[in-house]
């Protein structure tokens, strides 16, 4: 470790001393300023709509992050290559360009990441620790470089070989091997992410059909990604015969619900029988459609709890849409009222202090209804109906019977209260000598009540 950093020491003296140096670091400077300012044109020029250049648009959001350095390194090369043309000193120039480069590979892989794993939740402590960790070992590897020490790394790596099985393998083809796997699928998934987040702005496609078409796109793009990889490490695809072969027996065994769930995802999907935004009810749950995977669909409830439902249970139960082809829904109160009160009369104030309630449409008018002619008194309901089924149906039921207590209370209309005919006989008496009490209120009838001698 004291040789290599005194082997840094005397790069960095050497590099000091070299003639020509101030006029060296003019000339980063300046293409550090030019590179900055031509990606800042740049980002001017290309800042479309998305709607009209979509793909512009994606290619600049996707390479911006790195433009001024990318910019910045193209300039210095130009510039060593012709200072080196004309025999000009360029030492400086060799050691800054690598460095300029690890910072837009770093940037630019940590932006990829961050596109592909990011959701709503925010940056994971594993993608975190992830990040620390490449941007630790590209530092080194420019450390090396810079060094002259990376040849003599990769001979070490070349010339040390494992036995697996019957071949023998060295570190350095495990490491491309596991290099170029890893980047083949960060690419596949990265192009995912892009086209999933582009389809989802598409308001002229059934969202749906835009699901379906991005977990598609996705797994796609994921399957092309191990092949290719397979194939760059040198595995024969053959071999996955036999894990195909392994597959459809574990299928066969113990998957078959796994399997039926994504089946019935991506059924769900093509057929559109639910959406994202909906209100569905399925066996006891009931809530909002916030997601639709592969496997299982996300059911917010209105008391804020979230659901997960297996896809398999939306094609095998019967699901109620509140929000399939419309999203008005009906709704109804009861209140019974005494024989004595004008039922027309009260008809009329019950449709009016309903359709003063806010969420309650006047798309169609709150409808009043005599339902019957009941035993305790003039049953009567008001229907009424609502266009946001997702805000929830108990707190507008319980704005409208407010609504309709203080229209009562307001007109003094009495509420019906249930009555029975109770005969109280007393004891040793027979039933023509019984006492008979009219109109007596239920709920003061004690049980097995007996008269007074």
């Amino acid at each position: 470790m004291l040789d290599l950093l005194s082997d840094i020491a005397d790069s960095l003296r050497h590099s000091l001393a070299t003639p020509g140096l101030l006029a060296q670091v003019g000339v980063l400077l300046s293409c550090i300023g030019l590179g900055w300012m031509v990606a800042r044109l740049l980002r001017r020029i290309f800042a479309v709509n998305d709607v009209t250049q979509p793909v512009v648009q994606i290619g600049l959001r996707s390479f911006s992050q790195v433009l001024t350095p990318l910019l910045t390194v193209l300039l210095l090369v130009l510039v060593k290559v012709a200072m080196a043309k004309w025999h000009q000193p360029v030492s400086l120039l060799r050691l800054v360009i690598p460095l300029i480069a690890s910072l837009g590979l770093m940037r630019f892989v940590f932006y990829v990441l961050r596109r592909i794993f990011v959701r709503d939740h925010g940056v994971s402590a594993l993608l975190l620790l992830f990040e620390k960790v490449f941007g630790a070992l590209v530092w080194v590897g420019v450390l090396l470089y810079i060094t002259g020490l990376w040849p003599d790394l990769l001979d070490y790596l070349a010339g040390t070989v494992l036995p697996i099985g019957r071949h023998q393998v060295s570190l350095l083809s495990i490491f491309q091997a596991l290099i170029s796997v890893l980047v083949t699928l960060i690419i596949a998934l990265w192009a995912g992410a892009t086209l999933e987040q582009r389809l989802m702005r598409l308001n002229t496609m059934h969202s749906s059909l835009r699901t379906v078409v991005a977990r598609m796109g996705r797994a796609l793009l994921v399957l092309v990604a191990v092949l290719l990889s397979l194939s760059l490490v040198g595995i024969d695809l053959t071999v996955l015969s036999v894990f195909g072969g392994a597959l459809g027996v574990a299928l066969g065994l113990g998957l078959q619900k796994i399997a039926s769930s994504y089946v019935s995802g991506f059924v769900i999907l093509l057929e559109r029988s639910l959406s994202i935004g909906d209100m569905v009810g399925v066996g006891t749950y009931y809530g909002k459609v916030t997601q639709i995977n592969s496997r299982f669909t996300v059911l917010e409830g209105l008391d804020g709890i979230e659901s997960i439902v297996p896809n398999e249970v939306f094609m095998t139960s019967a699901v109620q849409n509140y929000s399939l082809n419309h999203r008005i829904v009906r709704l109804a109160t009861q209140v019974t009222i005494v024989y004595q009160e004008d039922v027309e009369q009260v008809l009329t104030l019950l449709e009016e202090a309903v359709a003063a309630v806010d969420r309650v449409t006047h798309d169609i008018l709150p409808q009043a209804l005599l339902l019957k002619i009941g035993r305790d008194g003039l049953e009567l309901e008001i229907g009424f109906w609502i266009l946001d089924p997702e805000n929830g149906r108990l707190n507008v039921t319980s704005d409208v019977n407010r609504a309709i207590w203080r229209m009562l209370q307001a007109h003094n209309i009495q509420v019906a209260q249930p009555r029975h005919d109770v005969r109280m006989v007393p004891e040793g008496s027979s039933g023509a000598d019984s006492l008979h009490v009219a109109q007596i209120d239920s709920r003061h009838i004690l049980p097995n009540a007996k008269s007074a001698p």
